[in-house]
């Protein structure tokens, strides 16, 4: 379940990226790649690779830092959350 969820999270990020950066009025590709990768996983990133080198860079780092802070930042805090909670 969860790996379809992911799947169709890119799918509707990366098909739904543009209209909504052109509604915000964001036109800067690093602000437009840094959000791909964070909201659209790795087909965000490929979309982003797409439309310009710059972008899809912006998108893998994005990417990459927030898979890092799932995997650092996280447990601690659900630790501090169940603290909290059992209380």
């Amino acid at each position: 379940m969860t790996a379809v969820l992911v799947v169709v999270t890119g799918i509707l990020g990366a098909a739904t990226a543009r209209w909504l950066f052109e509604r915000l009025d964001i036109a800067d590709p690093l602000v437009r790649g840094f959000a791909l990768g964070v909201t659209a996983h790795g087909i965000g990133t490929a979309r982003a690779f797409q439309v310009s080198p710059t972008m899809g860079a912006f998108a893998g780092l994005a990417m990459g830092l927030a898979a890092l802070f799932n995997a650092l930042a996280l447990p601690w805090l659900m630790q501090g959350l169940l603290a909290l909670l059992a209380r």
